[in-house]
């Protein structure tokens, strides 16, 4: 009898201490129409092994089977791995950043500009007590609303959208016009999250995927060799999401990842949230990365 007591009580304590987590969605411009998804309970995302920093850099609006055509595109995929049946969440841009850093969609359909009180990557970040930056190109910084600002846009900044970032001096300052990025490399700085936000020029929205690949060669080339960027760093390209369908082509690039590796696994935009937040050591936001399938197939 004592043993099936000590069992209950086990049993209360562990429904107890689950973290529940709820939110609300409020839209500056625009209300979503669809209804907000209920949140799961958070849980612990499981590490792969072999990298202590990401960084991520996403390109816009191109199906897989263009983009992997292209020649800098094609040498990542031969150099690391690439992501065969890897999807966007949702169309348009906004809804798949949101989905990346948050995990849900939101129920929004559109490009408005919007304030979402929920948890986020970078909440999760704070929490284990690890550096992050989001790097926006000809982003003015200072917590900067506005909607667009010659090739920046804030679509494309998700980080800008949450409650609690708008709301706080110190978690904007994490926003940084992309030009900090040299001097983070130079002073040897590099956060252990990072996403790189081109402007509306070099992610190929207004320009094509050509552009973005001559574009992502020359911003980032040179930087898979130095050491100060890539040591026990997982290198991220993906796109927000396909013209046709939703397909689009993402790689991985590292040590630790299988040189070549072609995945014919299925995976998504929660599924590369889902294995950030292994890889670094976080909880999940208990949404749609906490039943995502991780990447594990990829890594050494």
């Amino acid at each position: 009898m004592t043993g099936m007591v000590t069992k209950k009580r086990r049993d209360i304590f562990y429904v107890a201490g689950i973290l529940v987590l709820s939110w609300v969605a409020v839209s500056r411009d625009a209300v979503a129409a669809n209804p907000i998804p209920a949140a799961s309970p958070a849980t612990s995302a499981k590490p792969p092994a072999g990298f202590k920093k990401v960084f991520v850099v996403i390109l816009e609006n191109e199906d897989e089977q263009s983009a992997v055509t292209q020649p800098f595109l094609a040498q990542l995929a031969r150099s690391g791995a690439l992501l065969q049946q890897y999807s966007g969440i949702s169309h348009p841009s906004e809804p798949n950043y949101l989905a990346l850093t948050s995990g849900s969609t939101w129920g929004i359909h559109d490009d408005a500009r919007r304030t979402i009180d929920a948890t986020n990557l970078g909440d999760l970040l704070e929490a284990k007590g690890h550096t992050w930056k989001s790097y926006a190109e000809d982003y003015p910084g200072h917590c900067d609303l506005r909607a667009q600002i010659g090739p920046y846009v804030r679509k494309h900044e998700p980080f800008l959208s949450y409650t609690d970032v708008q709301q706080s001096p110190t978690l904007c300052a994490h926003i940084v016009n992309a030009n900090e990025l040299d001097q983070d490399l130079a002073e040897d700085r590099l956060p252990d999250f990072s996403l790189y936000v081109p402007n509306d020029q070099n992610n190929g929205h207004d320009t094509g995927v050509t552009f973005a690949d001559n574009w992502l060669k020359s911003r980032f080339g040179n930087l898979l060799s130095d050491p100060h960027f890539i040591e026990d760093t997982l290198f991220v390209v993906t796109f927000d999401e396909a013209d046709h369908g939703n397909r689009v082509y993402t790689s991985l690039y590292g040590s630790m990842v299988r040189p070549g590796f072609v995945s014919g696994a299925t995976y998504d935009h929660y599924s590369l949230l889902r294995t950030i937040e292994g890889g670094l050591g976080l909880e999940t936001l208990g949404r749609g990365d906490s039943t995502a399938k991780p990447i594990e197939d990829v890594f050494k």
